[in-house]
């Protein structure tokens, strides 16, 4: 595997450490097993829950028989809809920051049942072995509905999604006359984009260690999340806490994409049996049941696209039907990609939800976009062999300077040079046009293509700095590191802001005590947390040149911030760089035991109304496929990104990586089956719900196209950890369609699609 580094632009304060491959600190901690995830604190005296789950998909509990279960040695209690109303004050009206709109779903507060392996009791004990066991004979009886889980059967029930969500946006309203456009065009094409449930399957399961402290209600609470402060709010509001009664501590994530935005119920239910009980609790997920809450919904797409005889699109429509569950309105952007990406003079997007007794969906890595992006990808790949023009050429005949749907100029974008160094890497001009016309001896061999755009945006967010007298600097935000390298990125930007080595910095992560910080995710953690922590590294800056500047015979004296530079430990005139002064000299003088630091960064808003900003990406695969038996590989990637400045372009190509082997698992692999007779996943597992081993992988080269973009926010920063996993599996089944000849439009593309 290998990679092209665009050089980074000059910064002006401190040493050079941005924009260089830095491993990751926390590296070390992991691989010995240091580093500590929620079901690892092993809090003295404490007891385990075990999570019942219902296993009808709609009806009610008409009966629960505990007693039996009560009287074993050792299990200590069984919370259920019986007597958990008046423990905790969760109302319909309350959300969590990331909550879609409707009323969330309420653990143990009602006998209806709503979806399958809803949670309906938990029981508590002094070991998770008996408590398990308890669970597994404890008698509930239910009444049962009719349900309905299909989505094919809600084609003509679909309703417009709800306007009003945080990050949902709109479709673009209708331009021109689309439909009229694509009846007179001489080129058109029409087709069904189909993908099945998926689910997130992160490494670490999601687990909650809540330690009572024995001092009134005072919790602290270790929760596998994305945002503990997001944790803290939902249970301060749900059992009327006050933020110093509910510590979150969430120092490290084994795996989320998008599960760990909003709090999962074993954290409700950890910290109500603890409460309770007066005691400190574990609650921990079994694998079956993290298919139990949240996923990527079901979605059926239809695309009709249209072109005059030199291959310019002339009509372009893009209709989405999703599922959502009884209780909420889901949304993705899943159309819109489509305006953003070309021009057409015409065109027409719909969206619509159709309600399924489902858990609601929710976000997963590159949402909306990761949909949206197959279907148009293989549409525009369809349009171009139809047009006779060479898929790569019809997107650069179709590619626009500005974003069409918004009529706003990007901040940045340098896509037609992720075409053009990803096709010269990839070797796309040795592509023979036709199909089933290339081969590997008995292997037919195919060379396909996707684009990618995913929103480039930051969160308002705080941070802390504190210098100590021998020249070691803690930062800290409440952020957490779910595994993207955010402890190395704060560290480097710190590093460079004061000029201090590396060595002498600390990152501190993942605790509700420290600054205000959002859930991470969206791809925005790096351009907030590292734009929060540059700004508050220069308030801790201008804090030591005043210091400084007191010394006596101080050369920096009546010189201005903008004067000076952190480099090398020190602080120096920028006219003169031997007028200088040792930053541990500054903090030995002022007497001070330390100097600190409190600041942040936010979005500008006038930005934000002028620009459109995104990043992009070009991936070019080939695959080989067996065509007797239909086995597909595929063997080569190049995943080209314009993301704005690399912060580390070692932790940034992990991700890359990591997107562009989900986009393979996604295009090959992944898909939950559902039994509609039942309402039931039923390859909620890792044996039956596939997704790549090493020995799927092959070559992956990750570019980084030089971008440099002062608009987007201080640190010109983008993000990749979505827009690697964009354009993938839309490459890989064009790349199927060159090679065999076979249009397949349903993922996962599997072997008896191709037989």
């Amino acid at each position: 595997m290998s990679q092209t580094i665009a050089t980074p632009p000059t910064v002006r304060l401190g040493t050079d450490y941005i924009g260089k491959p830095t491993s990751r600190f926390e590296g070390k901690a992991k691989v010995t097993g240091a580093a500590k995830y929620a079901a690892e604190y092993n809090v003295p005296d404490q007891w385990y829950g075990y999570v019942v789950s219902s296993p009808i998909t709609k009806g009610k509990i008409t009966r629960i028989n505990s007693a039996p279960v009560l009287a074993i040695p050792g299990v200590k209690h069984i919370f259920s809809h019986e007597n958990v109303p008046s423990l905790a004050l969760f109302d319909r009206s309350y959300k969590d920051d990331v909550a879609p709109g409707g009323s969330p779903f309420r653990p143990l507060h009602e006998p209806e049942i709503r979806f399958n392996m809803q949670p309906v009791a938990l029981v508590v004990a002094e070991t998770f072995e008996l408590a398990r066991y308890a669970a597994s004979i404890l008698h509930i009886e239910y009444e049962q509905e009719a349900h309905n889980t299909d989505l094919e059967t809600k084609r003509s029930e679909g309703f417009p999604a709800p306007k009003g969500k945080d990050g949902f946006v709109p479709p673009p309203k209708p331009k021109g006359d689309a439909e009229g456009a694509f009846s007179k065009a001489p080129h058109k094409h029409e087709g069904e984009y189909i993908h099945l449930t998926q689910h997130h399957n992160p490494m670490e399961m999601y687990a909650t260690t809540v330690e009572w402290l024995g001092e009134g209600k005072h919790l602290k609470i270790y929760d596998k999340t994305q945002g503990a402060m997001n944790v803290q709010q939902y249970i301060c509001k749900i059992f009327g806490l006050s933020k110093d009664e509910a510590r979150v501590i969430s120092k490290y994530t084994g795996g989320a994409f998008g599960s760990g935005l909003r709090p999962q119920y074993q954290a409700f239910l950890a910290v109500l049996a603890a409460l309770e009980l007066k005691h400190s609790v574990r609650v921990s997920l079994t694998r079956q049941q993290m298919f139990s809450f949240g996923h990527r919904p079901h979605t059926l797409q239809t695309v009709k696209l249209a072109t005059d005889d030199h291959g310019h699109l002339q009509s372009l429509q893009h209709k989405a039907l999703a599922e959502t569950s009884q209780f909420e309105n889901f949304t993705e952007t899943v159309v819109n990609w489509s305006g953003i990406l070309y021009e057409s003079p015409n065109w027409k997007f719909d969206y619509e939800l159709a309600r399924l007794d489902v858990f609601s969906p929710l976000d997963m890595r590159a949402p909306g976009a990761a949909t949206g992006s197959f279907a148009i990808e293989c549409a525009m790949d369809e349009m171009a062999y139809k047009a006779g023009v060479d898929p790569l050429e019809f997107r650069l005949l179709n590619y626009t300077e500005t974003d069409p749907t918004e009529k706003k100029p990007f901040s940045s974008k340098r896509l037609r040079d992720c075409y053009h160094e990803g096709a010269a890497r990839f070797g796309w001009d040795q592509r023979r046009p036709e199909p089933r016309s290339m081969r590997d001896g008995d292997l037919l061999v195919g060379y396909g293509m996707a684009t990618g755009c995913w929103d480039a945006s930051m969160q308002k967010t705080a941070a802390k700095a504190s210098l100590t007298t021998d020249g070691h600097l803690t930062v800290s935000s409440a952020s957490n590191d779910i595994g993207t390298g955010t402890y190395t990125v704060m560290t480097q930007v710190a590093a460079q802001t004061l000029g201090l080595p590396l060595e002498n910095v600390t990152s501190v992560l993942g605790d509700t005590t420290l600054p205000l910080s959002p859930v991470q995710g969206g791809s925005w953690t790096a351009a907030s947390v590292g734009s929060a922590i540059q700004a508050t590294c220069q308030a801790l800056g201008e804090k030591l040149l005043k210091l400084a500047q007191q010394l006596d015979n101080s050369p920096l004296k009546g010189l201005a911030f903008e004067d000076v530079q952190f480099a090398d430990d020190h602080i120096r005139a920028n006219e003169d760089i031997t007028k200088s002064v040792p930053i541990k000299d500054v903090l030995a003088a002022s007497g001070e035991a330390k100097v600190e630091a409190e600041s942040g960064a936010q979005p500008n808003p006038i930005n934000q109304l002028k620009y459109s900003m995104h990043s992009h990406n070009a991936v070019f695969v080939e695959v080989k496929v067996d065509e007797d038996l239909g086995t597909v590989h595929v063997t080569r990637v190049v995943n080209a990104v314009a993301a704005g400045r690399i912060l580390n372009p070692k932790t940034a190509r992990s991700q890359v990586l990591g997107g562009t082997v989900w986009g393979i698992s996604m295009a090959l692999m992944e898909e939950t089956h559902i039994d509609n007779t039942y309402g039931r996943y039923m390859n909620h597992n890792l044996a039956e719900y596939h997704i790549p081993v090493n020995a799927d992988i092959h070559t992956i080269d990750v570019v980084f196209v030089e971008e440099e973009d002062d608009i987007i926010n201080p640190l010109g920063v983008k993000g990749v950890g979505e827009v690697g996993m964009l354009g993938v599996a839309a490459a890989v089944a064009n790349a199927v369609y060159h090679a065999t000849g076979k249009r397949v439009r349903d993922l996962p593309l599997t072997i008896d699609k191709l037989l």
